[in-house]
């Protein structure tokens, strides 16, 4: 097992912490995307995917604005439902690379399914990452009342801890794996509602 491997959660939300601070650079949902890694490295899709995730975040705190014009509010919500289309098929392409990779790992006899593939977990970590950084800016924000840090520091040491825990998991799941005690098994997506033919809005018209 590799370094990587043997430590992928760190490795992950390492890659995570750069796609959220890139972003906050200029923090504008419009702005352009470009991927510092390779095409062929898993980085690639660990950075494309928290950047999906961060853009769509903040989607979200501005479909939130009680005085967003109505139209606007609907653009916003079709780019949202595209934003998790694209988080969907970033899941599958890094349980694919898993699938990959653990390829020859000879079951053993007895092993066992997770709830989750492990790009789930992963995806469960990018967001955990956004929440780590958002709770982090409230905590330590210079115009904000003592009492409104103090809470928010306690949100964020459990979020701290659940980053712990989380990370635990995911690196146990994968040495399972490596180990043959468990096994993966990905189902594609089934999205009712973005298909023509599921979707009986869609359908009627």
């Amino acid at each position: 097992m590799s370094k990587i491997d043997s430590m992928f959660s760190d490795f992950a939300f390492k890659i995570f912490n750069e796609s959220i601070d890139k972003y906050h650079i200029k923090d504008d949902v419009y702005q352009s995307f470009s991927n510092p890694y390779p095409k062929d490295e898993i980085a690639h899709l660990l950075y494309r995917k928290n950047w999906i995730d961060t853009v769509q975040w903040h989607y979200e705190d501005i479909i939130r604005d009680p005085n967003i014009d109505p139209t606007s509010a609907l653009v916003l919500k079709r780019k949202i439902d595209a934003s998790n289309q694209d988080r969907t098929d970033l899941v599958e392409y890094i349980d694919s690379y898993f699938l990959d990779k653990y390829q020859s790992v000879q079951v053993k006899e007895g092993a066992t399914i997770n709830t989750e593939s492990p790009a789930w977990a992963i995806d469960r970590l990018s967001i955990l990452a956004l929440k780590v950084y958002h709770m982090q800016e409230e905590a330590t924000r210079t115009d904000a009342s003592a009492e409104h840090k103090q809470k928010c520091q306690i949100k964020l040491d459990v979020l701290l801890e659940q980053k712990k825990d989380l990370s635990t998991a995911v690196d146990q799941l994968l040495a399972d794996i490596e180990a043959g005690t468990k096994y993966m098994k990905v189902y594609k997506q089934m999205k009712m509602y973005n298909d023509d033919e599921l979707n009986p809005v869609l359908r009627g018209k």
